[in-house]
Order: C-alpha cells, then structure tokens, then sequence
C-alpha cells in the first residue's frame, strides 16, 4: 500500500463520507497524555487509526472513536504506511524503533515514520539512517502547546527531515496543530523544541519568583498579573499559564498542578538541552540552573505535578 500524493484527499467539510472512504489508515504509537488527543484528532479528520501502547488501558477510549488496536508497533507497521509516535523519552523511541518488536522490523519501503516525541536530536538522526536503510523516511517532528493545544488540535510541530516529504508530513500533522514548521536535516525539529523547551523553564521560574516576591509585598496575585500582562514582563508563562492558584482558571495551577507538561518531563528536557550545551561548548547558565531547580523537584515529591508547580515549590522552600 502506498502513501498517497497530497491532493488525493477528499475534503472532510464538503464530503464527510466520501473523505472517511479516501483517507488510508495512519497508525499511532503511544497514547498518553498528548498521543491520545492528538490521535482523536486524526480520526475527527477522517483517518482511520489503527494504535499501539505499552498500556492496553490507554487504549480504550480510542478503541471507542474506531480506532483499531494492535499489540505491538511491528503490527502497526505492518499495516499502516504512516505512523506517528508520541513518546516519553530517547530510550522509549529506540526500542519502539529497533526493538524486538519495533516499527523497523516490519516496516514498508516507502512508509513515512513521524516521531513527535521530544529526544536527543542524535537519536533521531540514528533513527533515520536505520529507516532509510529499509526504504523508509524517518522525520522528527516535536510538539509545543501541551495538553491543551493537543486535545484543540492546536499544537505547533516543528519538523525536521527531507524536504520532499514535508508536505506529505504536514498534511498529517496539520490536522493536530495549527502550526506546522519546516526547521531542516533530521533532528533541527528537536533542537527547536529543545531551545524552546529551556526558554519556557527559565520564564516559569521567573514569573514563579516574580509572583512570590509580589505576593510577599502584599499584592493582590490577579493584580500583577494583570499589571505584568499589560507590561514589559508579559511572557506565556504569566498570560497563558500563570503558576499562583486562582490567578487563572483552566490551566494546572488551578487543578493543583494536576495535568499539564510533567515536572519529569521538563526535568528530561533541559538534561538534554544540557548535553547539546555541552556537546556544542554553549554557555547555558540560566539552562543549567533551570535543570537543577526541576531535577529538586523530582526529588521532593513534584515529579508527577506540572512543571508550573515550581510555584508551590519556592513557597515551600521559603518555610511557608
């Protein structure tokens, strides 16, 4: 079965049916807290799904939308020749890749592999030349927007890979984000969410701090944020995702950084924005102060919060 060219879709708006009968199935790999939505997302444009996850219960819910269920990624591979992974960490990508029964033990020549996972960029160039020794493109394509974006359909990609194969990758993409960049070779995608990534962990401490230290003085949170919103310290982290419980309704803060982008995964982030600093003689001192604050965290019963938390953490480290 192959992939077919980009103008062969019937448009979803005008012929519903006819769209659902002209898409061919897309498989997706990991269904977690972002795979999910986003593989919701795929079906509410038409694709059939067909879906693997290490936890079978993470499934379910998708099995109900018609997305057919398959034990492994070799399975997925085997009938699908567009697959989309969403996973936690480099380790996790390797062996749904390479492993005993990983996508490239069954994989099609000509099969498109998109890997929205955010891991080390050299781990996603390793994982192309393996696919391009089977006929197969491998590109990354790392997400930013969270949750949120994903479940909204949303999220901003940014994709690295052939640039021949872009807009066969877009037109997939597109259907779970509103942003879809091309950033280059493999891996430039996960450099990109790598840098944004560090940028975000530095602004949230710093509207965290800034926050506190308000607070402390006797203002009223919503006030500051609302003088800061509308001032020169504005940041995503202050308008859209504020840390202090009751500034903002519907993002963690207010659910006691209950979902959201985990403290671990954040943590993850910056150590491999950390390596490329490293590898590249980049200094990152506010990047590696980020990391240090988010790997304490971990360790002090934050792991499983949303990085926002880092709120809560200073107020505790202040004895409060």
């Amino acid at each position: 079965m192959s992939r077919l060219p980009l103008n062969a879709h019937v448009s979803v708006i005008d012929y519903p049916m006819a769209s659902m009968a002209s898409k061919t199935q897309v498989g997706f790999i990991g269904l977690g807290n972002m795979g999910n939505p986003m593989a919701k997302n795929l079906i509410k444009h038409g694709y059939p799904v067909m879906a693997s996850d290490v936890f079978p219960e993470s499934c379910k819910e998708l099995q109900e939308l018609g997305a057919q269920i398959l034990d492994s990624p070799a399975d997925v591979a085997d009938k699908a020749d567009r697959i989309i992974t969403m996973l936690p960490s480099s380790p996790n990508v390797i062996d749904v890749y390479t492993g005993p029964n990983g996508i490239l033990k069954k994989v099609k020549k000509g099969s498109l592999l998109i890997d929205s996972s955010t891991i080390d960029p050299a781990v996603s160039k390793e994982m192309a030349v393996a696919a391009e020794k089977l006929g197969a493109v491998f590109m990354d394509a790392p997400v930013s927007g969270g949750v949120g974006a994903a479940t909204t359909g949303k999220l901003t990609f940014m994709v690295g890979g052939l640039e021949e194969e872009f807009n066969a990758a877009k037109e997939l993409l597109s259907c779970m984000g509103a942003n879809v960049v091309y950033c280059g070779q493999v891996g430039t995608g996960q450099a990109a969410k790598i840098c944004n990534n560090m940028l975000l962990a530095i602004g949230m401490i710093g509207t965290a701090e800034t926050m506190n230290l308000g607070i402390r003085l006797g203002l009223d949170p919503k006030l500051l944020a609302k003088i800061l919103n509308m001032s020169s310290g504005h940041c995503w982290s202050s308008d859209t995702y504020n840390p202090v419980p009751g500034v903002m309704e519907g993002v963690p803060s207010a659910n006691n950084y209950q979902g959201g982008f985990g403290t671990t995964l954040m943590a993850k982030d910056l150590g491999l924005a950390q390596n490329t600093a490293t590898n590249t003689k980049t200094p990152v001192p506010l990047g590696s102060l980020a990391h240090q604050i988010y790997r304490m965290m971990c360790a002090r019963g934050y792991a499983s919060k949303d990085f926002s938390s880092v709120f809560q953490f200073l107020r505790e480290e202040e004895g409060q």
